[in-house]
């Protein structure tokens, strides 16, 4: 047991805040940043998706390489070289130029992140024993809503008094700091018998996941997904994805090793992490839109709005292993997803003059629920596999957790583009046809239009709003829809609270069953 353990959780929980508050600062941005020049760079909603998945894509796919690159050459090596590259592409991003250039320093972010996420919780699992781990994840998890909460009131309040590019550059003094506690506190550690590594893997499962989402976000765009560029990139995406997992069947070092799946509890836990940051991660992509074009709020305002959900987080996720205890997984998880998913039904009855106070609510008991999902299955995950194959399991679950958050911002944000322009095709007729397709891409651009028309443009306000309501209503229940197929998994696959006496054993048959 190591001295100065819960000293090191913090430096982590630190480096772990930069690559969390990066994506929950770049939230209440995407409006901003979606303002045509000067004020941001006239980012198209396709283009905001990829400003978000270039980021998230990258992470995920690389994330169990770095894994394995931490087991091999050490963890403390693998954060300090992360975190550097982390703080090079926030410096760049910043500085963007156009939308191209934001989703190529985007990348680079990730590329850094990759390195950081897996090494924090193999650190993590290495300096604390077995009883104190549970605890450990607990707090681990809470720094993750403690991100949550800072990134959108950050982002706001720099926003209100600084340049867009401020919520990126906002990374490179904590990066510093953080790069000085790791080189004094963290212990270097690395597994004994590291895997080799697979670059034919991490190619095929990279190369499959872009032309998937690629292909899901085009057919939002052009709410058409019977277009023959769309059907091409998706089907050549699930072609590349099963080769892959053929490749990864066959390899002796793959990166995803398949036969961890054959344990029903490991992968319920993996789909039900998969399945609700797709439904968060969408409800995150239309509530910055619902709180600042529709309502109005800055995105100051807009940071505050979502408090309540972070908070709820913060409060809940180290305490949820104290529902594991007395209910077991099953209830405590399952109970978390139905949550959700009632959150998101919420969603689909808001209105542009719902008492704001609803929302708080609604985003209060979101983040509630989230936390008794995230802590439970992270526990269940990170225990499923011997302790010197942490960096393995790390990897996975955030792999399973970004590629859900990719999806749903694909799959959801196709819907609610889809949905947004079919309702609002029908009033821009007296457009001129260049303005006509701008503004049916997303209500952004039909407000931008409408101040360059100036008084003309007035009507077309209250339609794009209904436009808008209508199709994040559609959006909504599609993720509680997700929400729920999460919750009938983790009922049925999930184990029960074990008998009294029998934990123990309980733990040791997982680790068998999936070592």
């Amino acid at each position: 047991m190591h001295r100065r353990r819960w000293a090191i959780l913090g430096v982590l929980m630190l480096s772990l805040l930069i690559v969390v508050l990066d994506n929950s600062i770049l939230n209440v941005a995407i409006k901003t940043i979606a303002t045509p020049a000067p004020t941001g760079l006239g980012a198209s909603q396709s283009e905001i998706e990829w400003a978000i998945n270039a980021y998230t894509l990258v992470f995920a796919g690389l994330l169990f390489t770095s894994g394995l690159v931490g087991d091999r050459v050490g963890r403390k090596k693998v954060l300090l070289g992360g975190i550097a590259v982390f703080g090079i592409g926030s410096a760049l991003a910043a500085e963007s130029g156009s939308p191209g250039q934001l989703i190529a320093f985007r990348a680079l972010m990730a590329l850094g992140a990759a390195f950081v996420m897996p090494a924090t919780l193999a650190v993590l699992m290495n300096v604390f024993e077995r009883d104190e781990q549970p605890k450990a994840i607990g707090i681990w998890a809470g720094g993750v809503g403690l991100a949550i909460a800072i990134g959108p009131i950050t982002g706001g309040a720099l926003l209100d008094h600084f340049w867009w590019g401020s919520v990126f550059f906002v990374n490179v003094p904590i990066v510093i700091i953080a790069l000085v506690l790791m080189l004094w506190l963290v212990p270097d550690s690395r597994d004994p018998r590291p895997g080799r590594l697979d670059p034919v893997g991490v190619v095929l499962s990279v190369v499959g996941l872009v032309l998937l989402v690629y292909g899901i976000i085009k057919g939002g765009e052009l709410a058409d997904f019977t277009d023959a560029k769309v059907l091409a990139s998706i089907v050549a995406g699930l072609a590349v994805l099963v080769a892959f997992v053929v490749f990864e069947k066959r390899s002796d070092h793959p990166s995803l090793d398949v036969t961890y799946f054959k344990n029903k509890v490991f992968s319920a836990a993996m789909g039900a992490i998969a399945l609700v940051f797709f439904a968060l991660m969408g409800v995150t992509f239309f509530g910055v839109f619902y709180t600042q074009s529709v309502r109005g709020y800055t995105p100051l305002q807009s940071g505050l709005l979502m408090l309540p959900l972070a908070v709820a987080q913060m409060i809940f996720a180290p305490r949820a292993r104290l529902l594991v205890e007395r209910f077991g997984n099953k209830a405590t998880t399952t109970a978390g997803l139905l949550l959700v998913a009632t959150t998101l039904a919420a969603f689909a009855t808001f209105e542009a003059d719902t008492p704001i106070w609803l929302l708080e609510v609604v985003f209060f008991l979101m983040g509630t629920g989230m936390a008794h999902i995230m802590t439970p299955t992270s526990v269940v995950i990170m225990q499923a596999l011997p302790r010197e194959k942490a960096g393995s399991a790390s990897a996975l679950s955030n792999t399973f957790r970004q590629v859900g958050g990719a999806f749903g911002i694909a799959v959801l944000g196709s819907v609610l583009a889809t949905a947004y322009r079919n309702g609002i095709e029908g009033k821009l007729g007296l457009l001129p046809p260049g303005l006509r397709e701008r503004a049916g891409g997303s209500i952004e651009a039909t407000l931008g239009v409408v101040e360059k028309l100036g008084p003309k443009g007035q009507a077309l306000i209250t339609p794009a709003n209904n436009a808008f309501l209508h199709a994040m209503h559609v959006t909504a229940l599609c993720g509680m829809g997700v929400a729920l197929v999460g919750a009938v998994v983790t009922a049925l696959f999930l184990p029960g609270k074990p008998p009294a006496g029998q934990h123990d054993s309980e733990e040791a048959q997982l680790v068998v069953a999936a070592d």
